[in-house]
């Protein structure tokens, strides 16, 4: 999964799951949070490029603790002097820093690291785009275990039904399910602390957290008289990027919520079912998916496409790198239709484009979020790492996804009243054109 620039080893990456939390339902007022994500990353397409060995970085900075400490050779600007415009004093830097850390009231409440990392966020920040961010050490490793799909906390997906936090599902032979915890279940209480008027991202950062510790919800249930404690010890949490479903009217959904690190895997497994079941279409469902490897789009994508190009880099008018068809298009004869929303975005606006452009699938949903800027990451001894916008990606028929999104052939509304309601016309519209 390596592309090749000049000494350096990359990897093309498309995603993000801190958007994923507020992007599932852009236009209405309902968010689905899943206890398991840590937030991590700003979405869109970026190369990996260079970095340490993840034993050296964890030797080399506690992720807990990274804030503590003190800054070194500071003042050391002899090097960096030569690198600065004529018109820039650097020593305003360190008279603010002196300033700062001499006059602050609470003096105790100071930590040099946080001052340092904070400064170089603001620089980065300074360029003005969403996409360039500098990621201290410990978001930085949350941004790693956010692509490998791991996580500690229960494993179970919460939404707020009818004003209730409602689980909606537990993770397969993940903590929650093994402590008893059933889709439906109203938590109405987190460690005790009711849980009435709480928003997601509240209930998120009280459930999660670290692997052994134990966390308490209480609950009711259709068929128990009452309330219930359950009593969950939280774990590691691996996330399968791929779930499929083989309806009994021979309809074959396949269902990728990430571009991540086992989704091409589960997707080769998954091709080879539909081609041992011989359905009678395939629904392709990319709602809500923030993105992941750009290699692994691809990838799935020429499952349709036989040859020509997938998606293309434009880093500028003059320069542009073409991703073109693997040549395994195993699945280009079946009947295909591909469901995006507003939190589609990045690695599967290239599928859904792509798709779209060779008209190999019929789309249907909402039009998607639009994020479709290449950047490259680069990570940093000290264990933090920093995202740069270097291109742009285009359609096969150069629409731009960042500019445009994926216009779905078909619209499709989801409102709070189909959650509410267990409905999914969306879905429902694609079953529909199949059959």
């Amino acid at each position: 999964m390596n592309y090749q620039e000049p000494n350096v080893n990359n990897q093309t990456i498309t995603s993000s799951h801190l958007e994923r939390r507020f992007l599932i339902f852009k236009n209405i007022t309902l968010v689905l949070g899943v206890i398991i994500l840590i937030a991590s990353s700003f979405g869109s397409g970026f190369y990996v490029a260079g970095g340490v060995d993840d034993i050296l970085k964890k030797e080399f900075v506690s992720y807990d603790n990274f804030s503590t400490g003190i800054v070194l050779d500071k003042y050391k600007n002899e090097e960096a002097e030569e690198k600065i415009p004529k018109d820039v004093d650097f020593n305003l830097f360190w008279q603010v820093w002196d300033t700062l850390r001499e006059n602050y009231v609470d003096q105790n409440k100071i930590s040099e690291k946080e001052m340092f990392y904070g400064a170089i966020k603001g620089m980065v920040d300074s360029v003005g785009d969403p996409y360039t961010v500098f990621m201290d050490p410990k978001i930085s490793k949350e941004f790693e275990d956010d692509l490998a799909g791991t996580f500690e906390g229960i494993g179970a997906e919460i939404g707020i039904k009818n004003e209730i936090l409602t689980i909606i599902a537990p993770l397969p032979d993940m903590p929650a399910e093994l402590a008893g915890l059933k889709a439906g279940d109203k938590v109405l209480a987190i460690n005790g602390t009711s849980t009435l008027g709480i928003s997601i991202d509240e209930a998120v950062n009280k459930i999660r957290g670290p692997k052994d510790t134990e966390v308490t919800l209480t609950i009711s249930r259709k068929d128990i008289d009452g309330v219930k404690d359950i009593v969950i010890k939280r774990g590691k949490i691996i996330v399968k990027s791929i779930k499929t479903t083989l309806r009994d009217d021979k309809i074959f959904v396949l269902e990728i919520s990430n571009f991540n690190d086992d989704t091409e895997e589960l997707f080769n497994n998954a091709v080879q079912e539909i081609i041992k079941t011989n359905p009678k279409g395939i629904i392709l469902d990319l709602r809500n998916n923030p993105g992941g490897y750009l290699d692994t789009s691809i990838e799935v994508a020429s499952r349709w496409i036989e040859d020509g190009v997938i998606v293309s880099e434009k880093f500028s008018e003059d320069n542009k790198n073409d991703h073109n068809a693997r040549g395994k298009a195993s699945l280009k004869d079946f009947k295909t239709v591909v469901l995006v929303n507003e939190g589609s975005a990045s690695a599967s606006e290239i599928v859904a484009g792509a798709l779209q452009d060779y008209e190999k699938a019929k789309i249907i949903g909402k039009k998607t979020y639009g994020k479709g800027s290449v950047q490259s990451l680069k990570d940093f001894e000290d264990g933090s790492s920093i995202k740069i916008t270097i291109a742009k990606w285009l359609t096969p028929k150069g629409r731009s996804i960042n500019d445009e999104g994926i216009m779905p052939d078909e619209e499709v509304e989801y409102t709070k009243e189909n959650y509410q309601t267990d409905t999914d016309p969306q879905m429902d519209k694609a079953i529909e054109i199949l059959n």
